[in-house]
């Protein structure tokens, strides 16, 4: 605990850290003009370059717009006019975000749809797949990111992090996910990516605020506040954020089931095909079927008895199928004769 005191004694607001942080977070002044060009700029880039790393399933492209991409800002400006008890601030922040948010889905929704001779999978994209079933585990992540974030903007010293924590948390492309899937019809996909926004979005308020409270910005502030409309709006987004668990702790008991489902699969098929000439090369699992691909040569197992393995060990039916690959010697000797 004393260390943990030292740090936050040692990271406390003062009034002029209070006025560097308004100066890096509000859009006020006589330069708010430029800097909300200046922001909306490069986050339509951001926004245009993601959707099109997520369509050619670009990692590197992706990572490239999180780190332009400046969305972090009014999202840690409602958190830190929250906590500091200024709701007007706190308005206009928020309503920042949510032009962003409608921004950013639509400009991916128009590049998609003007994209000539697009090939979208959305089964195997991993720019796709990969936001658009959020699990717990992505709001834990979120949570110490958020905390991070807010640290980061309320020290100049540790600023360099910020770029690392636009990595950590994502929030531009999965807003491309969503315009991306509402322009292919798949709603699936738009939803499952908006709730992975939404629990950023909500967990940088919450990490966030939590952050800058413990170092005392609010009291740093100077200002006669009033705290109960403070704790009311950071209660409401507590709720909100234990809202969000419902589906994230569903997809996550989900995903669960389905990798402890495959794992034993996986061992029964290896089991089965023992001491045979074949080998597995692939194996797919849905929700009641099984796709078994093997390669090799010989006399083939007899699948009735893969069929009465998984009939005894696992509590629900499946349709088994099998796909059969020749191996390379039996392929060269078919292709020769």
């Amino acid at each position: 605990m004393t260390i943990f005191r030292n740090i936050i004694e040692d990271n406390k607001f003062t009034p002029e850290n209070v006025h560097r942080l308004e100066t890096k977070l509000f859009f006020e002044g006589a330069k708010r003009r430029v800097a909300l060009e200046r922001y909306t700029v490069l986050l339509l880039l951001a926004t245009y370059i993601a959707t099109y790393g997520v369509i050619g399933d670009s990692a590197a492209t992706v990572i490239g717009a999180m780190i332009i991409a400046p969305l972090m800002r009014p999202i840690m400006a409602t958190t830190a006019a929250l906590v500091m008890g200024d709701m007007k601030r706190a308005g206009i922040s928020f309503l920042i975000v949510v032009a962003s948010i409608a921004g950013a889905i639509g400009l991916a929704l128009l590049v998609t749809e003007i994209t000539v001779a697009r090939a979208i999978s959305f089964e195997t994209n991993s720019q796709i797949t990969g936001r658009v079933a959020p699990r717990l585990i992505d709001l834990w992540a979120a949570l110490g990111a958020g905390a991070a974030g807010a640290f980061a903007f309320s020290r100049d010293d540790v600023a360099d992090s910020l770029p690392g924590v636009a990595i950590a948390i994502a929030l531009v492309p999965p807003l491309c996910v969503v315009g991306i899937g509402l322009a292919e019809g798949e709603i699936d996909v738009a939803l499952g990516a908006m709730l992975l926004f939404t629990t950023n979005f909500l967990a940088i308020l919450l990490a966030g605020g939590g952050v800058l409270a413990l170092l005392g910005l609010s009291t740093a502030t100077m200002k006669n506040l009033e705290p109960h409309v403070r704790l009311r709006a950071f209660i409401l987004i507590a709720i909100a954020l234990l809202l969000v668990t419902v589906p994230l702790g569903a997809t996550s008991i989900r995903i669960y089931n389905q990798n402890r489902l495959e794992r034993e699969i996986t061992q029964l098929a290896q089991e089965w095909t023992e001491g045979s000439g074949y080998g597995i090369s692939e194996i797919e699992v849905d929700e009641d079927s099984v796709e078994l691909v093997i390669n090799g040569s010989g006399e083939r197992p007899l699948l009735t008895l893969l069929g009465n393995k998984l009939d005894a060990s696992l509590d629900q039916p499946f349709v088994l199928s099998l796909v059969v690959l020749p191996s390379e010697r039996e392929f060269y000797e078919d292709s020769s004769e």
